[in-house]
């Protein structure tokens, strides 16, 4: 059966560098999917690859049976392909319940006349969008910090109002690049246990992460890429005694699987 994301054959040169090679990947749907490989692996290339922000040198990508290859970045996420990046893009002069809002903007149904007159539609809508966005907030577990300013809040914080943002826009699959980089113990918990409530609510997850025993208590199953290939993908044990795996990590991060 055919996974809601598959790449077949992907491949990028610049130039004469290689930087991703003939990579074979099924995501099965609802499942949280782990990349992992060192730095300069090829982790970014082939999320930049998926989005759209770049094209492939061969292969092609598959999103829910569709080849999206040659999309660009905004169709692919009307698609329902929605990505985070290492720094949360939010509105950060404005507060928390006020940029998820701004995010639910995206799926307005209302026509511009409507929303400039206010009529009794838009008035409805304007009562669903706040719903949501509370519903967000709450699934985030900052809902109590609905009116603090975004951009006063905390690394932990900024980052799950981030996911909250990327939610509003109903995707199918989220792909989440380094969710928990610069956390300390406690808040790279907390981002974990969001993530696997985001996908308690039917939402596919594919993320790159660096903390291996963020992402061996997380995800179903780990893809491990290095100099642009796949060394080996399964549930986590496998990957973490894989010998290549541990050889690529120099038996270091590795090492707390």
């Amino acid at each position: 059966m055919m996974g809601i994301l598959e790449l077949k054959g992907l491949g990028k040169n610049f130039g004469k560098n290689v930087a991703v090679n003939a990579i074979d990947l099924s995501i099965k749907k609802g499942q949280i999917r782990g990349l992992i490989g060192p730095n300069g692996s090829g982790k970014t290339t082939i999320f930049n690859l998926i989005s759209g922000f770049i094209q492939p040198s061969r292969g092609r990508v598959y999103f829910q049976g569709e080849d999206i290859t040659d999309l660009p970045p905004h169709i692919v996420a009307k698609k329902g392909i929605a990505r985070t990046f290492q720094l949360a893009a939010l509105y950060k002069e404005i507060t928390v319940l006020e940029n998820v809002i701004m995010a639910c903007h995206l799926h307005v149904r209302a026509t511009l006349w409507e929303q400039f007159w206010r009529n009794k539609r838009t008035r409805r809508e304007e009562s669903e969008i706040e719903d949501k966005a509370l519903d967000l907030l709450e699934v985030m577990g900052i809902l109590e910090i609905k009116n603090e300013i975004a951009g006063d809040l905390p690394h932990g914080h900024q980052a799950a109002l981030g996911i909250a943002n990327v939610l509003a826009t109903e995707p199918k699959l989220i792909m989440l690049d380094e969710p928990v980089s610069g956390m300390n113990p406690i808040e790279t918990a907390q981002t974990m246990e969001r993530i696997q409530k985001v996908r308690d609510r039917g939402i596919t997850v594919f993320l790159v992460e660096h903390d291996m025993k963020a992402v061996t208590t997380t995800c179903d199953e780990i893809t491990c890429i290095n100099f642009g290939n796949k060394l080996t993908e399964g549930i986590p044990d496998d990957v973490c005694r894989h010998p290549e795996v541990i050889e690529a990590y120099l038996g270091g991060e590795i090492n707390t699987c």
